[in-house]
Order: C-alpha cells, then sequence, then structure tokens
C-alpha cells in the first residue's frame, strides 16, 4: 500500500540573479513499512527532499501525496497540524530541550497538542524502556551521552504513532560502535510497530540497514534498488 507518492517534485532557490535547481524532477513512491534510506553526494539534492516530503519547506514544482494527502497544497497552518501529528523526526543534532528529563522530552509531541502529562507519561516510559533508558528518564540531556540522547529523540519522533518518519543523518553526530548500536535498535523498534522510514544518510553502514537505496546526485534519482 503506498503511503507517499512524489510526482514531478523540484526546488529552485534563487541565487543573485539566477536560480538555482536542487531537485530536477523526482518521481518516488514508499509503501508502508518500508525502511528507505536516501544516500549521495553533498549536493545531491537528498536533504531538499526530505524537507518537501516533510512538509519543512515547499517544492517548486510538482507534488507530494503523504497519507492520502496532498500536503503541498495545504496552508501553513494545516501544515504545521500535520506535521506535528502525522510525522516523526530524528536529527543529527537530537534537538532535546535541556531543561527537561528524557521522560518529558519524549512526551512534549502529545503535551504540545494539549494532551495531559499524567495520561502521556506511561507510553513514555515504555518507549524509553524499549530503547534501554529506562533506568534513565529522568535524567537531562546533559546526563546523558549521544547515543543515549539519540535514543530519546527515537522514541520521541515515535511517541504519536506518525504516519512517517524522517531520519536526517542520524548517525552523523555519534562515533562508528555507537551508531551502529543506535541504528540496529531504530531499524528493529520501527519494523516491530510497522512503522515507515525515510532515512537520509552519507554512513554506506546506516544504507545496509534499510529495506530499499534511493541514491541521488545532482537533484535527480541515479539508483533506486532493494538494499543488498
Amino acid at each position: 500500500m503506498s503511503l507517499l507518492e512524489t510526482r514531478g517534485l523540484k526546488k529552485t532557490y534563487p541565487q543573485g540573479k539566477q536560480s538555482v535547481e536542487v531537485l530536477r524532477g523526482i518521481d518516488v513512491t514508499v509503501d508502508k513499512g518500508e525502511f528507505v534510506a536516501v544516500v549521495g553526494p553533498s549536493g545531491s539534492g537528498k536533504t531538499t527532499f526530505m524537507q518537501l516530503v516533510g512538509g519543512l519547506d515547499r517544492p517548486s514544482a510538482g507534488s507530494v501525496r503523504l497519507g492520502g494527502e496532498s500536503i503541498d497544497t495545504f496552508s501553513d497552518a494545516k501544515l504545521s497540524a500535520f506535521r506535528r501529528k502525522k510525522l516523526g523526526f530524528v536529527f543529527q543534532f537530537f534537538h532535546l530541550l535541556p531543561t527537561l528529563s528524557a521522560e518529558e522530552n519524549v512526551c512534549l509531541p502529545l503535551l504540545l497538542d494539549g494532551a495531559p502529562y499524567a495520561k502521556v507519561a506511561p507510553a513514555a516510559a515504555s518507549l524509553l524502556e524499549r530503547v534501554g533508558l529506562g533506568a534513565r528518564k529522568h535524567h537531562r540531556p546533559d546526563q546523558l551521552s549521544g547515543g543515549e540522547m539519540q535514543r530519546v529523540a527515537i522514541a520521541r519522533a515515535l511517541i504519536a504513532d506518525p504516519i512517517l518518519i524522517l531520519a536526517d543523518e542520524p548517525t552523523g553526530n555519534l562515533d562508528s560502535k555507537t551508531g551502529t548500536l543506535v541504528l540496529e535498535l531504530f531499524r528493529d523498534t520501527v519494523k516491530e510497530r510497522g512503522q515507515t522510514v525515510i532515512m537520509v544518510t552519507h554512513d554506506p553502514r546506516a544504507a545496509k540497514l534499510a529495506d530499499r537505496v534511493i541514491a541521488m546526485r545532482d537533484g535527480v534519482i541515479e539508483r533506486d534498488e532493494l538494499a543488498s
């Protein structure tokens, strides 16, 4: 079952009197439950692609259909609500709030939607247990290692049961051993839950953990194949 479809997706940025075409017509279909790695050199357009799919930016042309809805036609307010309720994000630099505990950081997406903490906290604690941080749920980010902070960020991305998780270089700020362990945990957790993941990465080891690899270069798809 198709979860994501992009058709003729283009993105152009002004540069002085000229413009730079970062994406040059991307057609991609991602099915529910797939774990897709998007790879390519710097400047290939992979991060821009993820930003358009995640509603963090708008295409210059083409369409993004996600969960049966054409998100490229949404108003800013509707797009913001869609991101908050339907998408999970995992970033290279974690983006945890330093004054909140691990559990409170995981709860945050639902708290922003008005859910009471007492109702959300058990689900957050369960997710932290799943990622091996049950005993550290009351620790703040400055009391956690980089790998632990990324695991908190993964739990936060899962808390609202999103239809799609977007991971941007999730191992980029971790050493290789920790990065591999975190990625394996990420893959296993989302597989257990039947989640769909699109992960942008430079790391060939990370790409090998995906079901499918989309290689980009110069704003187009160079290769789209099942991972070996």
